[in-house]
């Protein structure tokens, strides 16, 4: 069924050409960012904190243009997913996967198999606070040994033998972890199951230790670490500030954070074995092998049905996740958070034609 609207798709692509003309602006996690003014049709949308910078530069780009409402809270991944399958947003922004129960959810909600688009990625910064440090190495163990408790001092002879010329103090390391069901954390624990034979724990969007030191959102793990002396945590690296970071082990040398290095990893890294046309996700490889590629990413994919009850809200969301892919919407969310990794322009292709399927039931 054609979209009742229909601008098609010369519509959408000068849409997207206005928009990269747009600026780009930073805001708070929750509020939207149009006054209410233009076509009155409004999309809403819930799920990843660590998107939040990006999908405020999308919406104040979109917004400003085509005179829609877009929405979007950042109640954590896991909560995102929850309400996208019950039907209470239009999208949704996740740090991990479907898995094939949501899927199968997400399927029912939609009446056929969702979009799920690896829109968003960024590296995932191990950052911490020690007064005059801004950069610490670490191997894969050390970090397994520092998240469950068994290195429990900045000066450990493990990290004194691999940071020459660094004065370690002999100050109590304090690991923070996300207390909501986070997708970070489960990209982070997958990390460190491939990198290090010292982690036990199956990898999950839950902390798998208790009794730990922990917070809410990635702003809030953020604000916990800039208030603790000796703290240390991981979080999307485009909302850590200047705190310190740790460069990781790979292929035998340090290796910092960057959006480069993060690219890498993805676009030398397979699809899944369950990936389709509109299910596109990637099995990053990150046990540290690859050369130059930083192993520690967040993908953060955006998940869409491709058929909507209602023609208008259906074209502002086909609208807005064209928007989202394109070069300009991507530049856009790299400009306002100055850390993750615009796709690459296969990864484009295949995105913009599980877009093109979105549609009216």
């Amino acid at each position: 069924m054609k979209i009742a609207r229909n601008r098609g798709i010369a519509g959408i692509a000068a849409l997207t050409l206005a928009l990269g003309l747009a600026a780009c602006s930073n805001g708070n996690e929750t509020t939207s960012t149009n006054d209410g003014e233009g076509s009155g049709v409004t999309i809403n949308g819930s799920g990843a904190s660590a998107q939040v910078n990006a999908q405020q530069a999308w919406r104040d780009n979109f917004t400003a243009q085509a005179g829609a409402i877009v929405n979007y809270d950042s109640t954590g991944s896991g909560t995102g997913r929850d309400q996208f399958i019950a039907g209470e947003v239009h999208y949704t922004g996740t740090d991990s996967m479907l898995d094939a129960e949501e899927i199968e959810g997400a399927t029912e909600r939609c009446g056929s198999e969702p979009i799920e688009l690896p829109l968003y990625i960024s590296p995932i910064a191990l950052t911490f606070n020690l007064d005059g440090i801004d950069n610490v190495n670490m191997t894969a163990d050390i970090i397994a040994q520092v998240f469950k408790g068994e290195i429990t001092e900045w000066n450990d002879p493990a990290l004194v033998a691999i940071n020459d010329g660094i004065e370690l103090p002999a100050q109590p390391i304090i690991p923070v972890n996300r207390a909501d069901d986070s997708g970070t954390t489960e990209n982070f624990q997958q990390y460190l199951a491939e990198a290090s034979d010292l982690w036990e724990h199956e990898p999950s969007d839950t902390w798998p230790l208790t009794g730990t030191q922990s917070a809410e959102q990635t702003a809030g793990v953020v604000n916990l670490v800039k208030s603790t002396p000796g703290a240390i945590t991981y979080a999307d690296a485009s909302q850590i500030g200047d705190l310190g970071t740790v460069a990781v082990e790979v292929a035998g040398e340090f290796l910092e954070y960057s959006p480069e290095a993060a690219a890498a990893i993805v676009d030398g890294s397979p699809r899944t074995d369950h990936a389709t046309d509109r299910i596109i996700t990637v099995d990053l490889k990150r046990d540290g092998s690859i050369e130059g590629a930083y192993p520690i990413v967040l993908i953060s994919y955006l998940v869409a049905c491709t058929e909507y009850d209602n023609a208008d809200e259906a074209e502002v969301v086909k609208e807005y996740f064209t928007y989202m892919a394109s070069p300009e919407g991507q530049e856009a969310a790299a400009k306002a958070n100055g850390g993750n990794a615009p796709i690459s322009d296969e990864l484009r292709e295949e995105a913009m034609a599980a877009i093109e399927q979105i549609q009216t039931n």
